[in-house]
């Protein structure tokens, strides 16, 4: 139960909860570049990354696999929901060696919200809608430019995986060009283009093969450019990066970092 404790995205869970929900995961280690679980298997089990870095991918267009998303040790998302016409082979793959709680969707509901899993499927139904078919089949719903996407991917990373260090907050994964380019969409020169431009202007600094994030200074540069164009409308933004920036146009007057504490 102690390292379920430790997981931010279900500390919320109280000690009753956690003990119940320890007893109830069946344990796994998942070697490094295995398969957690893909699109086929993910829709009624609840997956908890106790120890390891995952991500999930999926095909593109071209039929090649990419990188949706870094996953740190937590609850594990779950992929979208089947969009008719659209193929995307979802799949949770282990980066380091993993160690995996599963535990059935309808057994962690119970133990989380005293609900049934269907009842709940159909609150979360009603409550956010089919957004996700917009953003599944528009790549370009956010209305942000290429190095707009860049800082606030290598935000999210140092939210993620980053520790505290002298110079700002240290990626405790490689930070590899060609991941961040899948990440945000575009070629890998581009990427690197606009990573040398953020070390000249020391948003970030390179120490041997490890990127260190100076949140301060990415989320005043995120401001001044989400100022700059008069992007008001925040509507136009997904729902997940709304409070994001909100936090950004205020962040330099209050003081608050973007997305919550990092580890230290």
């Amino acid at each position: 139960m102690r390292t379920l404790r430790g997981l931010k995205n279900i500390a919320w869970l109280r000690a009753r909860q956690l003990d119940k929900l320890a007893d109830a995961l069946s344990l796994r280690r998942v070697k490094k570049r295995g398969i957690i679980f893909d699109e086929q298997r993910s829709s009624e089990s609840a997956y908890v990354l106790l120890s390891g870095v995952a991500r999930i991918t999926c095909r593109n267009r071209k039929g090649d696999r990419t990188l949706v998303i870094m996953v740190a040790p937590g609850m594990i998302p779950s992929v979208p929901l089947a969009v008719s016409g659209i193929r995307y082979s979802f799949r949770c793959e282990a980066v380091t060696e993993c160690q995996v709680g599963t535990v059935t969707l309808a057994t962690f509901i119970e133990i989380a919200l005293g609900i049934a899993s269907a009842d709940f499927k159909r609150m979360a139904a009603s409550y956010s809608g089919r957004w996700d078919l917009v953003q599944l089949r528009c790549s370009n719903f956010m209305s942000c430019t290429l190095e707009e996407r860049v800082a606030l991917i290598l935000l999210e990373l140092s939210e993620n995986f980053g520790i505290r260090d002298r110079q700002g907050v240290r990626l405790t994964v490689p930070a590899r060009h060609e991941d961040l380019a899948e990440l945000v969409g575009a070629s890998r020169p581009r990427v690197t283009e606009y990573l040398s431009s953020f070390e000249r202007n020391h948003l970030v600094v390179r120490d041997g093969r490890q990127l260190i994030v100076n949140r301060d200074r990415l989320e005043r540069f995120l401001a001044r450019k989400h100022s700059s164009a008069k992007r008001g409308e925040l509507g136009d933004l997904p729902s997940s990066l709304r409070p994001k920036f909100s936090q950004l146009t205020h962040s330099s007057a209050n003081g608050r970092e973007l997305g919550g504490p990092v580890t230290g």
